[in-house]
């Protein structure tokens, strides 16, 4: 067990790293952003961020599934944890919510992103937004340090997500709150789509149940867990057969297999 999750932590580095290279009309026109990837387009997922205050395109691969921000209730002075922070994208937007005043880290555990993160705030001119290389499982920062936590369609991607939520948890300070945009599912993935690297880098066989993923938050001590936000996602046939034959094809649309886009609230008690 121990062997796959590093094999699938490698394999999401390795698709990201290319990803990280590209630009966002360059991954909206490419087979899930990546040459040669076969798996899923992001931009099935993706939502557009350019009504937001703080938006800065070079900082936006397209690569999420929802609008954590919107909906995190950042406020001035905060501090914001953003988990698989990619180019900056959530990070500059929520810089725009918690001001000067604020600070705003990013982490990502690819390295390529973590540059490019780098390039655009020092571009923006930003000394109170960082971006700091880690695992989500065993994050580089101090204990009680956030007010508020964010993560888009990332921490699906992570193998061990009760310990993703624990290190969220020991992070948040008392009466912090995260609000995470995620792919979850309502129904059971066929195996040989569960077993698809290439659509676990895509976002979709990393996913569980959303009753599971609101369980493992409070089995973290979470209290006021609260979907926010809901929405199916529907990916195109010609992808899914990629994984599956024609009659496979119809046995998983008859049995009303959910994949869905969640952004959901928590609070860490005070």
């Amino acid at each position: 067990m121990e062997k796959k999750r590093i094999n699938l932590k490698d394999l999401v580095k390795s698709k990201y790293s290319e990803i990280a290279n590209q630009s966002k009309s360059q991954n909206e026109a490419s087979c899930c952003g990546a040459s040669g990837c076969g798996g899923v387009d992001y931009t099935i997922f993706s939502e557009s961020y350019t009504h937001l205050k703080g938006y800065n395109p070079d900082a936006d691969l397209g690569l999420g599934c929802g609008l954590p921000t919107e909906f995190a209730q950042i406020k001035t002075g905060d501090t914001v944890v953003d988990l698989g922070s990619g180019a900056g994208n959530d990070c500059f937007i929520a810089r725009a919510l918690t001001g000067e005043s604020g600070k705003v880290i990013g982490i990502d555990m690819t390295e390529a992103m973590i540059n490019k993160a780098r390039k655009n705030a020092e571009k923006l001119g930003f000394n109170n937004v960082e971006f700091r290389p880690g695992d989500i499982e065993n994050m580089p920062l101090t204990a009680n340090i956030a007010d508020v936590v964010v993560s888009n369609c990332v921490l699906n991607l992570v193998p061990d997500k009760l310990k993703a939520f624990s290190e969220i948890f020991r992070i948040l300070k008392p009466g912090g709150h995260l609000s995470v945009s995620d792919v979850v599912l309502e129904g059971q993935l066929p195996e040989n789509l569960k077993d698809a690297a290439e659509m676990y880098a895509g976002c979709v066989s990393g996913a569980i149940q959303i009753q599971d993923y609101l369980n493992i938050m409070a089995e973290n001590g979470f209290k006021n867990i609260i979907v926010q936000k809901k929405k199916a996602i529907l990916i195109p046939d010609e992808i899914l057969l990629k994984y599956m034959d024609a009659s496979q094809l119809e046995e998983f649309k008859a049995s009303r297999t959910g994949i869905l886009s969640v952004t959901v609230y928590a609070e860490k008690p005070a």
